[in-house]
């Protein structure tokens, strides 16, 4: 009776460690829904990918903004990005995993053109995202909330 105890032991001690594992390899690969910090209400879809060990995330849909550029062009953008569509844009740039989070990258706004330093961690259950932009030292910036898009991980959005 006391090796099936032992057993048994072992086998929880070996479930839980994997879990754990599994847990610390949650990613933010996949779609998220952008959520306007005034509002409350989406204002977008990004789309992250990983190449290699980099994240980067682009641009799958916009929901107009008052202010927002009719034409869905970046107007304010510089360099190649210049005049270019907003909807496909690449907007996140070379995170990389540290820890618990992903740093080193850097994230555009593409209603003002303007680049930040930008890091990203998830929550526990992997549905909720939390992207800071800084300029400088992470005191100096902010930290908005993304909801993971679960229907999209189910099947193909556009």
């Amino acid at each position: 009776m006391l090796g099936k105890s032992k057993a048994f032991l072992a086998s929880v001690l070996l479930l839980a460690s994997m879990s754990g594992a599994f847990a610390n390899d949650i990613s933010p690969v996949g779609r998220w829904k952008t959520i306007n910090d005034k509002t409350g209400a989406q204002d977008g879809l990004i789309e992250i990918t990983q190449s290699g060990e980099e994240l980067s995330g682009r641009i799958i849909k916009i929901v107009p903004q008052p202010g927002d550029n009719p034409d869905g062009l970046c107007h304010k953008c510089d360099g190649a990005d210049k005049d270019q569509p907003i909807v496909g844009m690449t907007i996140l740039r070379g995170f990389k995993r540290d820890g618990d989070e992903w740093s080193g990258g850097t994230i555009m706004d593409p209603r003002s053109g303007d680049v930040y330093s930008s890091k990203m961690h998830l929550d526990e259950s992997g549905k909720k995202l939390y992207v800071r932009g800084y300029i400088g030292i992470s005191l100096l910036g902010r930290t908005t909330t993304w909801i993971r898009d679960d229907a999209c991980a189910v099947k193909h959005c556009e």
